[in-house]
Order: structure tokens, then sequence, then C-alpha cells
């Protein structure tokens, strides 16, 4: 039996993943509650297997090694994704950082998504790395899309729409919660849209 493959990201309302000048919010858009964090770190108590792009990893690779005390990166949540195993997808990347138990494969991501899928017996999650899951998606491979809402709009200064380049897909929604009474965090089983259906 295959793998479960979850892409999990964090949006605005308006979907992008993060935000440049003149944007002030700091981590989470500022709108981290007790509750969100909370549950966070009880979805990374479970045995599971990580999934980066070369991208995202470099840059919680360099985020991580940077963070103070007070940092968003020491977040418990973030503290236990690193010290789950990982799989890096990049051609590019010889070095870990120091990130504990990471493998980096080279070649083409659809195909090491797939086998992972196949060879895992844990279940695979992928937090960003919107390239890839981008290319996963269109291949049939995430089997669910867990998207935490942030209660802001960053039309001035949001980067990274979330699922720009994404095919058009039917969702089918597999459970919602609110955190904190402001955050919602939406689970979706994603299907291939096709027209006339």
């Amino acid at each position: 039996m295959a793998a479960t493959y979850t892409f999990d990201i964090f949006t605005s309302l308006d979907g992008f993943g993060s935000y440049a000048e003149p944007g002030d919010w700091g981590g989470y858009w500022g709108r981290q509650g007790s509750e969100l964090l909370a549950h966070r770190a009880g979805q990374f108590t479970r045995q599971q297997r990580m999934v980066f792009g070369g991208n995202t990893f470099r840059e919680f690779v360099t985020m991580t090694g940077q963070a103070g005390p007070d940092s968003e990166f020491f977040d418990p949540w973030v503290q236990a994704m690193r010290r789950t195993p990982a799989t890096v997808v990049s051609s590019t990347i010889t070095d870990t950082g120091g990130w504990p138990d990471a493998t980096v494969v080279g070649g083409d991501g659809v195909e090491i998504a797939r086998r992972l899928k196949g060879e895992s017996d844990l279940p695979l999650r992928s937090h960003g790395s919107l390239s890839l899951n981008r290319a996963l998606a269109a291949a049939g491979l995430i089997d669910r899309i867990q998207v935490t809402i942030f209660p802001v709009l960053t039309g001035a200064c949001g980067t990274s729409p979330v699922f720009a380049g994404f095919d058009d897909f039917d969702l089918e929604l597999l459970s919602s919660r609110v955190l904190d009474g402001r955050t919602q965090e939406l689970v979706y089983r994603p299907t291939l849209h096709r027209p006339g259906e």
C-alpha cells in the first residue's frame, strides 16, 4: 500500500505564502497563538518522513541556523520537524547544513516521490516546496492538501502565490478546524478536475 503524501502549507487569506517589504508582519503574519502552536507540535509527534525541494530546504537550514531563542524557528513543532527524517529532492545540494537525518536525492522529483510513496513505511509530509508540490499534484501524487489560512490580506506585499501554476482540482473537504479563534486549518483530498464531469 502506498504511503499517504500530505502537502502542508501556510497562506494568507488571499493565497500568498510569504511577504516582502513593506510588510512588517513577522512570523505567522503575527497571528500565531498557543492553540495553533500546540496543534502543530502534536502533528509532529507522529512518525512521518518530510519531503523538501532544494530551495525550501536551503531556506529552512539558513533560517533555523540564524534563529535566536525567541524566533518562530525555535517553536517546538519546527524543532520536531527538524528531527523528522527528511528526503531533500535536489541536484545541487551537497551539504545538509547540520540538518539531522536528511538525505539528498538528485533526479526527477516526480519519480523520487513516486518511489518514496511505494517504499516508505511512514506517511510523507511536505511543508512549503511549492515547485516540487506543483509537479507532484500534476502527477496525481498528493493525497492530502493541508492549508493553514492566517486571517490577513497581503495584497500590497504578498509574494509566492501558493497555488500559482497548479492545474485545476476539485477538493473534497476531509477536516476543518479553527485555531485560537481566528486561524483555519483545512484538509482536502484533491482530484484533478476534468471539464464536463
